[in-house]
């Protein structure tokens, strides 16, 4: 990771007097975001900011929280006095890391059977992630019901066509994908399994397992050259 991206700035900006992170790399925006603050995305820069309506105190609070979090994550943090803390939080594996962990196990799979079963933690009709997705619009959808801004009724209806509509799409074509891989009992032919020994036969004294070395990539053709036409 560069050095660059493992340096962040928190600071109350003198000029909008907002409280403004800035700095790090998608792992230090996640941290910002879950303790309280809010991504502000530009064409040359992505920056946080604490949430709109908040007394100082407050804003002070969510920085030396993110500060210590950060901190404790191991990022080097810069910041106002007032943000400095000592304090470093314990830190947990969030949820996204459980389910990013399926797509290691469908890059790690050798055979259809490991795919599928990887994919079944997404595509189970009752308990799976989509399904849990399904709920999860639907409730956001319903919170907005109840609210009273003029967007509110408008937010709802779009998180209900995204839960009855569009998820329900994407979720027909994983099923149809991890029956579909369910169904075929195939090794991937160019991930078998490695039981990391050497053979008395093998010849190269440095092997440390039999697996074949992997297949050349024939280089790429030279451009055809443009050719002027003949006088």
């Amino acid at each position: 990771m560069p050095l660059a991206d493992r340096i962040l700035v928190i600071r109350r900006d003198p000029h909008s007097d907002e409280v403004l992170a800035r700095g790090g790399d998608t792992k230090a925006h996640s941290v910002l975001q879950r303790t309280g603050f809010v991504p502000v995305v530009r064409v040359h820069e992505t920056y946080h900011r604490t949430p709109t309506g908040l007394d100082q105190d407050e804003e002070s609070r969510l920085a030396l929280q993110a500060v210590a979090r950060l901190r404790s994550a191991g990022y080097h943090v810069n910041c106002d006095e007032d943000f400095h803390t000592e304090a470093r939080p314990a830190s947990y594996l969030p949820l996204g890391a459980s389910v990013a962990h399926l797509a290691e196990r469908i890059r790690q799979a050798t055979t259809t059977d490991e795919a599928a079963d990887a994919l079944t933690e997404l595509t189970a009709a009752h308990d799976g992630i989509l399904a849990a997705l399904a709920e999860i619009l639907t409730a956001t959808a319903e919170f907005h019901d109840g609210l009273v801004q003029a967007a509110d009724p408008h937010i709802a209806q779009r998180l209900h066509y995204l839960a009855n509509e569009r998820l329900p799409i994407i979720s027909a074509d994983l099923s149809h994908t991890r029956n579909a891989l369910a169904d075929r009992h195939a090794p991937h032919p160019d991930r078998s399994p490695c039981a990391q020994q050497v053979p008395a036969t093998e010849r190269e004294r440095s092997a440390v397992c039999a697996c074949p070395p992997p297949p050349r990539i024939a280089p790429a053709p030279p451009p055809p050259v443009a050719t002027g036409l003949r006088r």
